[in-house]
């Protein structure tokens, strides 16, 4: 059986793999000027995928771009570059850059904005992790003051979430947590964090200096349907080392525990059961959720 050829959407052209490019002076390679959006296909169906596009546009507001289509052109393009690469199970990344210009900064002088569609497959976690958890270090590397970079903006420029990343790496950790510039808990470099505590969950809150995760808001009306309280509101690091079970949301990991950070085993160092609910649940309530493929 002959396998299938990759195609990746480039500015109104399906194009293979192997071709796809862009231009060196394309502002989203030369400064990370852009934003993207992580979109997952479960069963034939896009996850999500009109808040996604969503917030693509309220990024791309943001940070003064113009995307050269329609909501309704994006979703088009979203569920064509799955079909023509048979994905019905996998990933999305959809990308915005500021397309080509110059030398210099200014985006004036980038006259059209780039769309970027690629749909394939990705595993972020073994199977055993989900089962068994995560170990988890907290890394060095302070998350960006909503001040300077808004960490809601999934811009081009990763390297904040990167470097954290990179101690991760270092340590031999999958994930690394992040902090703010206070002390207070964010995020990891590619997920939004919870914790339990006696019943209770905390998430930190937006205003935090975190991405508004679309998983992170499913997880949020999931637990609250089954009469679990979900506060938002600031933590330390004494919460999370402290608390009775602690998990990620991400679009690429769904729901992951988290057994040990920094070395500190957490609750009974499994995977717990509120988490384990709240898996089962998500991976009842995906199939079947968003636009049809």
């Amino acid at each position: 059986m002959a396998t299938r050829e990759e195609l990746v959407y480039i500015d109104g052209e399906f194009c293979r793999k192997e071709e796809a490019k862009i231009s060196v002076f394309d502002h989203g390679l030369l400064y990370g000027d852009g934003i993207f959006e992580g979109i997952r296909a479960y069963d034939g169906y896009v996850f999500k995928l009109d808040e996604h596009i969503d917030r693509l546009f309220h990024a791309a507001c943001a940070i003064s771009l113009e995307i050269p289509c329609t909501r309704e052109e994006i979703k088009e393009i979203v569920l064509t570059c799955c079909r023509k690469n048979g994905i019905y199970d996998g990933y999305v990344r959809l990308v915005v850059t500021r397309g080509v210009g110059d030398l210099g900064l200014s985006p004036k002088k980038c006259p059209k904005a780039s769309v970027i569609c690629i749909a394939a497959t990705i595993t972020l976690y073994p199977p055993e992790f989900y089962k068994n958890g995560l170990k988890v270090i907290t890394a060095v590397q302070r998350r960006n003051r909503a001040t300077i970079i808004d960490p809601q903006i999934k811009s081009l420029n990763y390297l904040n979430n990167i470097l954290a990343r990179i101690e991760a790496d270092t340590r031999g950790a999958p994930e690394a947590l992040m902090l703010t510039e206070e002390g207070m808990v964010a995020e990891c470099t590619g997920d939004n964090i919870f914790l339990i505590k006696d019943g209770c969950i905390l998430t930190p809150p937006i205003h935090m200096g975190i991405l508004d995760g679309i998983t992170r808001r499913t997880v949020i009306e999931l637990a609250e349907k089954r009469g679990y309280p979900v506060k938002e509101t600031p933590f330390t690091l004494y919460n999370v080392y402290s608390a009775d079970e602690v998990f990620l949301s991400g679009t690429a990991a769904e729901l992951i525990a988290v057994t040990e950070i920094d070395g500190r085993v957490i609750g009974d160092g499994t995977a717990g059961p509120i988490t384990m609910e709240l898996l089962d649940a998500f991976q009842d309530y995906k199939k079947g959720e968003g636009a049809k493929i």
